[in-house]
């Protein structure tokens, strides 16, 4: 029997196993897709991400290659975010294209051991007490094969979600864009944003030579039939007056608003992530960094389950906390899409007004950037007394003795921070679950450079993803 089987080798199933094998839990990952996509639905890397990767010490790979944005749209409003204050060593959006990311996902899950088997689609699940048994069809036929647990991370048709019995509740699509990975002969210098009364376009090039050109328009085609390479034409025609001379198209598709949620990550033995559990109109490029979110909160509880070092029920906490943000996601999601198909006179004006508004105060950017960078995530602590970090995100933090904080979460252990207390002075109740969760320990003082916050905390209990378990001053 296999301990887990991630179905789904996009970027949330690749970083999940990646997450399984650091603990030394065995993974299999099951991809219907024969090879990898050329094709890279998303461009982003949002600053939480970005954090992850360190927190594995796998950023410098991707802000090598990546090209640093310090600023990002809210709805395709002229006014942009300015990431550059947030609370980051990586205040920017990170320009890099989904098929690299997943080419260094997989790269990484596989040289820490997992097996990834392309071509192998399955059709469906049965769960008992002790596990799931998956029906596939392979390059040699169909077959069963068991396992303790599987993760559905095969995007929003997902088969895992429909064969488990999980809800998908949500609205349907009503608003329909359009995406084209073209070559210009008259491109623009740089990235291009337009919205008019007659639509919004937005143009950038990829590293391969083509654009990304990608909108939405009154009226757009609904999704029966291919999107073609006139009608992206005279889409970009209607809203910015000429086509920018385009022509080979090597990808063109459609994409709806449709918004729908998973009404439970966990089913038994079953779990989801990504798209699999939350589906939404691509605004803003936060798709792929919240999914791979998702999959850095699963794995270190399902590895601490696995390996016999917590409770079952230590799963339960996945969809307590995640659910809700991919709660917010939607909400979001349908207020930049609101924002983008703003076509009418009233529409534009209300544009035109968030986007003085936006320009006039740096509290309001900073506070829209910190969602979509996913900085403002924390989780509620289940103690109302609890200290006020419980559940924050850690930044990353300096230590006295030249590391950081993410260099301590490299192994995706939890990290216990003394500073002062003493380890011999923690609650038993914590000494005994840091013992139990195979912690890595710290004992010195923060750098001079530590968020005021954190001036007064005498020890501190991380998480492997990176979020405050416990805290004490």
């Amino acid at each position: 029997m296999e301990d887990v089987i991630v179905v789904g080798a996009g970027p949330v199933g690749l970083w999940l196993a990646a997450e399984l094998r650091r603990a030394d839990v065995p993974v299999l990952v099951l991809e219907r897709a024969e090879r990898p996509s050329p094709h890279s639905k998303a461009l982003t890397l949002h600053p939480r991400t970005i954090e992850m990767l360190a927190m594995r010490g796998m950023e410098k790979a991707f802000t090598d290659e990546g090209i640093a944005i310090p600023s990002g749209h809210f709805g395709l409003l002229e006014s942009r975010l300015d990431f550059r204050p947030l609370p980051t060593r990586h205040p920017y959006t990170l320009f890099f294209p989904q098929a690299r990311t997943e080419e260094l996902l997989e790269e990484r899950a596989v040289e820490l051991g997992a097996r990834v088997l392309r071509g192998h689609a399955v059709t469906g699940l049965v769960q008992d007490a002790e596990g799931v048994e998956l029906s596939v069809v392979g390059p040699d036929g169909p077959y069963e094969i068991r396992t303790r647990y599987v993760t559905g991370c095969d995007g929003a048709g997902s088969l895992v979600r429909r064969a488990a019995g999980i809800a998908f509740p949500g609205t349907d699509a009503t608003v329909y864009g359009f995406l084209g990975d073209v070559r210009l002969d008259d491109p623009p210098q740089g990235p291009m944003s337009v919205h008019t009364g007659d639509g919004g376009v937005m143009v950038v090039g990829l590293p391969d030579g083509h654009h990304r050109v990608v909108g939405v328009t009154p009226g757009s085609g609904g999704a029966d039939g291919d999107l073609t390479l006139d009608e992206l034409r005279a889409n970009v025609v209607r809203v910015i007056g000429h086509d920018l001379g385009m022509r080979d198209p090597v990808w063109l598709s459609r994409f709806g608003n449709a918004s729908r949620q998973a009404a439970a990550y966990r089913a038994g033995r079953v779990l989801l992530a990504g798209d699999a559990a939350h589906m939404h109109f691509p605004a803003g490029g936060v798709g792929l960094n919240v999914g791979v979110q998702d999959a850095m909160n699963l794995g270190w509880r399902l590895a601490a389950v696995l390996l016999g070092r917590a409770p079952e029920s230590l799963l339960d906490g996945y969809h307590a906390e995640r659910h809700p943000i991919g709660t917010n996601l939607l909400e979001s999601s349908k207020a930049q899409t609101a924002l983008m198909t703003a076509f009418t006179p009233d529409g534009q004006a209300l544009r035109a007004l968030l986007g003085k508004l936006i320009g006039a105060h740096p509290e309001l950017s900073l506070d829209l950037a910190n969602r979509l960078a996913a900085l403002d995530v924390a989780y509620p602590p289940a103690d109302p007394g609890a200290h006020p970090l419980t559940g924050v995100r850690v930044p990353d933090l300096p230590l006295r003795d030249g590391r950081t904080v993410y260099e301590l979460l490299h192994e995706a252990r939890h990290v216990l921070l003394d500073l002062g207390m003493g380890a011999g002075s923690l609650p038993p109740a914590i000494a005994d679950y840091a013992r139990d969760l195979r912690t890595t320990a710290y004992e010195g003082s923060l750098g001079r450079d530590a968020p005021a916050e954190w001036h007064e905390v005498r020890a501190a209990l991380v998480r492997p993803d990176g979020h405050v378990h416990w805290a004490t001053a």
